[in-house]
């Protein structure tokens, strides 16, 4: 299975997983946050992160999903990339977070495919459905 590693803005990470384990009614496997407050220095950072990445790889991979692109943790997110191994998406959203749940266990590129989708097709205007 595929590990899913949040880095992102305060808590944002952690609401996003919070609101997995609401809709799934667990907490799932092999996943884990790391929130960026404005004090923080990314480079700090970096030694933490990498063993967050380390406790969710279990051999299949990570994905590591950010908030916002070009932000504080998206730099640190694009840190710790390494294709073929430890892909990124920016922009997590709970529709994608709850998709990366739902298709970790096919292959990096599936999955990385998947969440994309699932963030994008998860904004809609309401009033047109």
């Amino acid at each position: 299975m595929i590990g899913l590693f949040l880095v992102t803005h305060a808590t944002y990470g952690e609401s996003l997983i919070q609101c997995a384990c609401h809709v799934l009614n667990r907490r799932p496997a092999q996943i884990a946050q790391l929130g960026v407050a404005m004090q923080d220095d990314p480079l700090d950072l970096l030694p933490q992160a990498r063993e967050m990445i380390a406790w969710v790889d279990k051999g299949d991979g990570v994905l590591v999903m950010t908030d916002i692109f070009g932000a504080t943790p998206s730099n640190i997110a694009m840190k710790l990339l390494q294709p073929g191994r430890i892909e990124g998406v920016a922009g997590v959203n709970l529709p994608m977070l709850l998709r990366a749940l739902s298709y970790r266990d096919k292959d990096l590129p599936t999955l990385l495919a998947k969440s994309v989708s699932g963030g994008r097709d998860g904004v809609l205007n309401l009033l047109k459905h």
